[in-house]
């Protein structure tokens, strides 16, 4: 039997929400940002507690078969961004359309209606707060960062940064106001 849950967005979350299904009793089988596998299935008492648990800690499961594509597509640009710098060099409406099997128009459209923005746009503001906590962290010139986010040059990444945070990485990094957004909040 499968779950599929809202906002698990880091390891952490795997970590948390695993604990959950095993304070029920609940054995899983895997967990992964988004989805968790279980051996048996579960009563209805038991998706009750567990739905309550998971909403107090800022999780929801979902039922929907459109939520959970919009979610999944999420999961990926999320997982895509913020852990597998090194396949950033993809084409994202292929990496996207592959995973889902699904035609990346359709994609597309379907996320625009439910989350109203595009991919794109929400693939980009997830670029923009790894690009803050990388400047954070103070360990990455811009141009290490620029690269290791395949932004096509150090000017690109400022524009963009600007046009979204309203300020550039120097300004931003300079700022004793470091304000970033939560990842399940974008």
């Amino acid at each position: 039997m499968k779950f599929y849950i809202k906002n698990m967005v880091c390891s952490r979350c795997k970590m948390v929400v695993k604990s959950e299904f095993e304070k029920l009793g609940l054995q899983t089988i895997a967990v992964e940002l988004g989805e968790v596998e279980l051996e048996e299935s579960v009563s209805e008492n038991q998706k009750e507690a567990l739905l309550h648990n998971l909403q107090a800690l800022g999780f929801d499961l979902i039922d929907d078969k459109k939520t959970k594509t919009v979610e999944r597509i999420k999961t990926l640009i999320i997982d895509l961004v913020h852990h597998k710098n090194n396949e950033l060099k993809i084409n994202l409406s292929d990496y996207l359309a592959e995973d889902l099997s699904q035609d990346y128009n359709s994609l597309s459209n379907l996320f625009s209606e439910i989350e109203n923005t595009t991919i794109e746009k929400y693939f980009i503001s997830q670029k923009i707060e790894k690009v803050k906590e990388l400047l954070v962290y103070n360990e990455l010139s811009l141009s290490e960062i620029a690269d290791i986010l395949n932004y096509s040059n150090v000017a690109h990444l400022s524009n963009q940064f600007k046009k979204i945070t309203g300020s550039t990485p120097t300004s931003f990094k300079k700022s004793k106001d470091k304000k970033r957004i939560q990842i399940e909040n974008l």
